[in-house]
Parts: structure tokens; C-alpha cells; sequence
């Protein structure tokens, strides 16, 4: 009707300009109408009814989390969900974005990055109920390894690659975070080597959670003389993650982390000297269930093995619409949601939820990066039970979790 071809166009560019590299995107779509925006700000009380916005401040407005000039929302667009995220991220790098738009012939986003962030390969390594990375370059290989072989390496401190002797370390023990995992050994412990420069060391993790591109952070001053520590980077679901050189770690810290180590194993062997041979009398706790909703496979694995260690039984789900279709089956004792997924955020999760007859009375935690008031306010108009900002300490998670689930699983066992 406006004369247009029938398909429409969407073009990306990329150039660098002296120090800064723009990336526009641009479509020969609508383009943003101006009139329709400054009416749904004012109706959102965003603008005073006699408010005069020029062009630059109502561009401002389509970037606030939950606007929307749409009037009917559907699966693909109008939840006002999306240029936030794109603007709060381009800020994280330090950039910026630009909009230009013309009504009736399209628009153009342009993001404007600068040249000095650096983007590296890591491997994210989970111990515990955390997650570090490695530079990809530095990592010789990962072999998975018999809990016996495992259990040896760490009383020897010794791993034979080989015709090779190297030093072999709990990770958790290189950066303070305890002995020696806390977990029930499976069929197989993963074992990471790690070379730097001749140097080359081995290290006893919980699980390897694989490779990630992610952009390495400027340490600053107060961080940048910490031995080992080589960068330090944000997760696309918001959490921190440390960028360590294991080699050069081991090297400075290799005496604690082995008193750490030797520490562990003796406490193990106190522990299971002292304990009862019969377990007929100890009552069985049902476990309660938690359902955990997170478009980010390291959330839903740290989570995971979190809870599971804590008595819990846990269900996963990518997003909205895979936590729906798995409570057609099963409903859990608490869902623990992220906002921000693909195909259904958390938002229209919980929307859903307390819709259904069914599933209404279901306890919902938020967990979210997205700690401003509005976004709280709104949860809590949908019937979020708690909204919990990142980061969380895990002991705020569980209390959190035995609140609504209404047992605390973890005395109980114990």
C-alpha cells in the first residue's frame, strides 16, 4: 500500500572510524513514529501533558525497559522488551548508540564500539557453586579420569601425563575456595592441563562448562598486581567471572592451595572415621522440587548443582516455553525465572503462571541483573513472590528457597 516491494531489507554494516568501530543496522521498514510514541509516553505518565519533546528526546523514550508504542503485544514484539538490553550492553563496552529514523521509509541503529575492547576465548570452569575462566590458548587438553585416579593425583599432588610429573591441584585450593570438592564423584572427574610458556600444571575441577568468546575487562590498578589474575569479564546472564593464569597461580600460591588440600583430606577421613555405621534409624526426607528457568546453560548447571547438593530435585528449562510445557506434567514446589529470554521472557512466564488455575499458587523467584525499581515494581504487579537481584549470595538463595518450598532439606538430611 505505501508502494513498497513486497520483501523487506535489512542491511548491517560494519566500518571503523580512527578509534571506534560502528555497526549500523538498518531496515526500509515504518521507521518510529514520533506521534505515537509521545502519546504512549504520556499516557505512562513519561511526559507532562504539555510537554513539547523534540525528535533526540523521544528516540530516548523507545529505550526504556517495558515501552512499547504497539498497541497488542504478540509472540514476536510489543512487550517493550529488547532495546534496553541492546543499550545497557553497548554501555558495558563503553559504547554508545545512535538512532536515526525517517516515518513511512525505516530506521537505522548504529552502535558505536571502541577499537581498545578486547575479546578473547576462555573455557569456564566450575567449582563449587563457581565458575572461573582460563584462556583457551592456555589449555592443553581436558581428560576425564576414574574418582580413584582423581583421589590420588590430589593426596600426591602429582598427575603423570605421559613420561611428564606435573603438579596437580584442586582448583578450588589455587584460589582459596576450599580443599577439595564438595560434590559426589561420578563415574569421571574432569582433569584440565594447562601449559604457559615450559610450564605446565594440572587441576581437578568440578565440571567443564566449555568455550565462551567473552570481552576481557580493564582490571584497573587495584586489581591488575594480583598474581594469576588476568582479566576479568561479564556472562550474557550478568554474573562476574574471573580470568585466571592457573600456571602463574600455582606458582605463587601452590604451598596454601596444598596445605588447603592436605587440610580437606584429613578432615574427610575425621568425618568418616566418626560416622555411624547403621542408617536404619535416619528418617527419609522427600525432596522438594525447584524448577529453574534460565536461557544460559552455565546458570542452569551452577544452579543445578547447587541445589542438588543442598537435597533439592531440580528441573531445567531454556525459557518461557519450555517451563510451561514441562509444568503440563510436573509442578515443582518453587520456579526460580530469569526476565530476559528468548521466545518468553519472565515477565509473560509469570503472567502465565497465575493465569492457570493449576499452577497459580506456585512460589516465583525472580533472579535478574535488572534491579531497577520499575522492573521490581512490575514483577511484583504480575505476582512475583521475591525478586532477587544479581549478584546473590547462595546462602540468600537457599534461605529464599526453603521459605517458600517450606522445608529445609538440608538440616533435615543432616
Amino acid at each position: 500500500a505505501a508502494g513498497k516491494p513486497p520483501t523487506g531489507t535489512v542491511r548491517l554494516s560494519v566500518r571503523q572510524e580512527g578509534s571506534e568501530v560502528r555497526i549500523a543496522v538498518s531496515d526500509d521498514g515504518a521507521g518510529l513514529d514520533d506521534t505515537a510514541i509521545a502519546a504512549r509516553a504520556r499516557s505512562l505518565g513519561l511526559l507532562a501533558p504539555d510537554a513539547q519533546p523534540d525528535t533526540a528526546q523521544l528516540h530516548e523514550l523507545i529505550f526504556r525497559a517495558g515501552f512499547s508504542s504497539m498497541r497488542e503485544a504478540n509472540a514476536m514484539a510489543g512487550r517493550g522488551v529488547g532495546l534496553d538490553v541492546v543499550r545497557s550492553d553497548t554501555r558495558a563496552l563503553g559504547g554508545r548508540i545512535e538512532v536515526e529514523s525517517m516515518l513511512g521509509h525505516g530506521s537505522t541503529f548504529t552502535l558505536v564500539l571502541p577499537l581498545t575492547t578486547a575479546v578473547t576465548q576462555v573455557v569456564l570452569l566450575r567449582v563449587g557453586g563457581r565458575v572461573y575462566a582460563v584462556p583457551s590458548n592456555l589449555v592443553d587438553r581436558v581428560v576425564r579420569i576414574k574418582p580413584s585416579e582423581a583421589a590420588g593425583a590430589a593426596q600426591q599432588r602429582v598427575w603423570r601425563d605421559a613420561d611428564a610429573e606435573l603438579p596437580c591441584y584442586w582448583f578450588g585450593a589455587l584460589t582459596g575456595d576450599g580443599g577439595a570438592s564438595t560434590e559426589t564423584a561420578g563415574r569421571s572427574v574432569p582433569l584440565v592441563l594447562v601449559r604457559s610458556a615450559a610450564q605446565r600444571v594440572a587441576l581437578l575441577v568440578d565440571e567443564v562448562l566449555g568455550n565462551q568468546e567473552v570481552v576481557v575487562k580493564n582490571l584497573g590498578p587495584q586489581l591488575s598486581r594480583v598474581p594469576g589474575l588476568a582479566g576479568v569479564s561479564l556472562l550474557p546472564e550478568g554474573s562476574l567471572v574471573l580470568i585466571y593464569n592457573p600456571v602463574a597461580l600455582a606458582a605463587v600460591h601452590g604451598t596454601q592451595a596444598a596445605r588447603l588440600m592436605d587440610e580437606a583430606r584429613a578432615g574427610a577421613a575425621s568425618a568418616h572415621a566418626a560416622a555411624p555405621d547403621d542408617f536404619d534409624d535416619l528418617a527419609l526426607v522427600p525432596a522438594n522440587t525447584v524448577l529453574v528457568v534460565d536461557d544460559s546453560i552455565t546458570v542452569r548447571r551452577v544452579t543445578q548443582r547447587f541445589l542438588s547438593r543442598n537435597g533439592y530435585n531440580v528441573m531445567l528449562a531454556k525459557d518461557g516455553l519450555d517451563a510451561l510445557e514441562q509444568l503440563q506434567g510436573t509442578l515443582p514446589d518453587v520456579v526460580l525465572t530469569d526476565i530476559e529470554m528468548p521466545r518468553m521472557d519472565g515477565f509473560d512466564l509469570t503472567r502465565n503462571i497465575r493465569a492457570d488455575e493449576r499452577t497459580r499458587h506456585l512460589p516465583v523467584i525472580m533472579i535478574t541483573s535488572r534491579i531497577a525499581d520499575k522492573h521490581r515494581n512490575y514483577a511484583e504487579e504480575l505476582g512475583v513472590d521475591h525478586y532477587l537481584g544479581k549478584p546473590y549470595s547462595e546462602d540468600e538463595l537457599l534461605a529464599l528457597i526453603r521459605r517458600y518450598a517450606g522445608v529445609d532439606l538440608a538440616a533435615a538430611s543432616a
